[in-house]
């Protein structure tokens, strides 16, 4: 019997869905002969009595997630998300470094600095980029600080304004789409798959509007023998270019082709969303986690 700990705050308990979620693991746990307890922040001093570490709060190397991690990590533990993926994947420059070098397919990146935020070098990359851009402050999250620019003036603008979180920022070319693609990979294998629906007239997955309301569009869940296998294989490149842990590959679709917009560590699973058509995934992550699902 494996003894498995999973690491919240007590936002994660803040949907429906997410408690479901955590719940079917705890299931899926005790059908396999296993257990599994919840830890919060203050509980953190009884990682090391565990054989693995789940983390299901939001990671960053600031965050109490990532001291979860590294306590894990140092005393042995199976952890997901495991240190280094975190560290990659909540800086977005250093992420899209480990995708080029891999030769991941994504849209067209530059990495720019203060220096590089005048008109002329706007005027400049979008002659060579195409027009819309898009801008990323490298620690963002959820769709924030992630923007559409048309023009010179805002391209400084937004440019400026997420530098104050960073001292570098991220430009890519847009894809126009009325989806993204959702692919989860544990241990360099494909999970589930599904549909984030963009919104009526938005362009993202998620939008903040000025007075803090969400707007996000529907998940849609495919059978991973459904689907292109192309769109598997590219999302499997993709988090193996990151490590070998639990990913969320995000791809556009222009064609036949698919291209990367980003991986992210820490992946969203609600209960009715990314388990919509891959129901095992819950037993899946708990036999990694037990040592029972090999690594690739």
């Amino acid at each position: 019997m494996a003894e498995i700990a999973v690491f919240i705050e007590r936002y994660t308990v803040s949907s429906s869905e997410e408690m479901g979620a955590l719940m079917r693991f705890g299931q899926a746990a005790q059908k396999l002969g296993h257990r599994l307890d919840v830890l919060f922040r203050s509980d953190m001093y009884k990682i090391p009595e565990y054989d693995a570490l789940f983390i299901r709060a939001l990671t960053d190397p600031l965050n109490s997630s990532y001291v979860a991690a590294r306590t894990a990590q140092l005393h042995g533990l199976r952890v997901v998300d495991d240190p280094d993926s975190i560290f990659i994947c909540c800086d977005k420059v250093n992420m899209y470094r480990h995708l080029q070098k891999a030769g991941v397919p994504m849209p067209e990146t530059r990495f720019l600095t203060e220096a590089d935020l005048t008109l002329e070098r706007a005027e400049m990359l979008f002659q060579e980029m195409g027009s819309p851009v898009v801008l990323k402050a490298p620690n963002s999250s959820f769709s924030m600080y992630v923007e559409r620019v048309n023009t010179p003036k805002d391209f400084v603008k937004t440019g400026k304004r997420f530098l104050r979180r960073a001292d570098r920022i991220v430009v890519q070319t847009f894809v126009r789409s009325e989806f993204d693609w959702r692919v989860g990979v544990l241990a360099g294998k494909a999970l589930y798959v599904c549909q984030y629906l963009i919104p009526k007239r938005r362009w993202k997955v998620l939008t903040y509007t000025e007075s803090g309301r969400v707007i996000d569009g529907d998940v849609k869940g495919y059978e991973l023998k459904k689907v292109d296998p192309k769109l598997l294989e590219t999302a499997v490149q993709a988090a193996k270019a990151i490590g070998k842990g639990l990913y969320g590959v995000d791809l556009k679709q222009v064609g036949h082709e698919y291209t990367v917009i980003e991986v992210n560590d820490n992946p969203t699973i609600a209960e009715g969303e990314e388990d919509d058509r891959a129901p095992k995934i819950y037993e899946q992550i708990i036999r990694y986690l037990a040592g029972e699902w090999g690594d690739s």
